[in-house]
């Protein structure tokens, strides 16, 4: 079984910086790619970027692009995602998720950390 736990999440003020970790377990634990979301009060879970787990390539949602990076530490079988510039509407409960394809849904999920920027 595949476990997911991030940490990371706090209390900040607009315009700092946060870096928030997922570490994965398990035997199973070999995905080819490895997402964040995030889910903002009132409103859908979204995407905000995601890393292959073996070649690093990265994608990110628009809204994000600039400001945010993702990457990871294989040995340590950790993602990475840095928040930089971060805004109000940042504020939301941050995934992260491991696929095991190139595409469709993610398989496995952590129980997401929180974030919250005051203006």
């Amino acid at each position: 079984q595949v476990q997911l736990i991030e940490s990371g999440g706090g209390l900040v003020q607009a315009g700092d910086s946060l870096r928030l970790s997922c570490e994965g377990s398990g035997r199973t634990f070999r995905p080819y790619r490895m997402g964040w979301f995030y889910q903002a009060p009132g409103k859908a879970r979204e995407f905000v970027g995601s890393i292959t787990w073996f070649g690093g390539v990265t994608r990110y949602a628009d809204s994000v692009k600039g400001r945010f990076t993702i990457s990871r530490d294989n040995a340590q079988n950790t993602v990475y995602l840095q928040l930089n510039s971060l805004k109000a509407e940042d504020t939301a409960v941050y995934y992260c998720a491991a696929g095991s394809r190139s595409y469709g849904e993610y398989e496995y999920w952590g129980q997401g950390t929180q974030v919250t920027v005051s203006s």
